[in-house]
């Protein structure tokens, strides 16, 4: 396996790395010879117009696509060494029309902390609790059924979801394109102090609000110059 980008090397070893990465779909290539490096604390931006794939490359990061040519790494070792319930405990992909369980809002939440790779872990009520009440939802939502939210709602329980398993990586694909103003902010706010909790965590972002990547990220990789 060939080693990581020299630039990738001179800081700590890279929570994420991917090399040569290619996507074909329907005959038409969205993008080759990708390279990615993703460093611990490191928040970056994926850009590119409709139809560039952003979305199939974070479902790909997700291994959620086949990866249907280059290398992918997790913490140093490679995406088929990986188990997908332990690889997913670890890098989160949050859709941005997220498809929920039928059930209430609660079940939904608390659905992760029953598999067996967070044994032993329970479900963090108050923590719960605490991030509802900052997207602005009070205890009447967690009793809602999660099939019939809204847009922005399931994009709400998405993301609670996932900052309550607490993963290493955030894959967050337009995840306030269905927001109000005050929830965007909140949810940004959110994101803010989950990456700032820890200092081994990372992020990557797409949006079409280039004012969001300039407030959310570092960097930003254009996929237009990979296709």
């Amino acid at each position: 396996m060939s080693s990581p980008p020299a630039e990738a090397s001179v800081a700590a070893e890279p929570l994420l790395w991917a090399r040569q990465l290619a996507f074909e779909i329907d005959g038409r290539r969205l993008w080759r010879e990708l390279d990615l490096s993703l460093q611990p604390g490191e928040r970056l931006g994926i850009t590119g117009p409709s139809g560039s794939g952003k979305t199939l490359l974070l479902r790909t990061l997700a291994g959620l696509e086949p990866l249907q040519h280059g290398e992918l790494e997790f913490r140093g070792r490679a995406l088929a060494d990986w188990s997908m319930p332990k690889y997913r405990a670890g890098v989160a992909y949050l859709a941005q029309r997220p498809s929920l369980r039928e059930g209430s809002v609660e079940a939904t939440l608390r659905a992760p902390f029953g598999f067996g790779v967070r044994r032993g872990v329970a479900y963090p009520v108050e923590r719960a609790q605490s991030l509802l009440s900052t997207l602005g939802r009070d205890a009447d939502f967690l009793r809602q059924r999660a099939e019939r939210l809204s847009g922005g709602e399931a994009q709400i329980v998405a993301l609670l979801r996932a900052l309550l398993v607490e993963p290493q990586i955030l894959l967050l694909d337009e995840p306030t394109a269905s927001l109000d103003a005050a929830t965007v902010e909140a949810v940004e706010q959110l994101v803010t102090l989950w990456l700032a909790a820890d200092g081994k965590r990372s992020y990557i972002w797409t949006s079409h609000d280039a004012s969001q990547l300039a407030r959310s990220t570092d960097r930003r990789l254009s996929l237009a110059s990979a296709a």
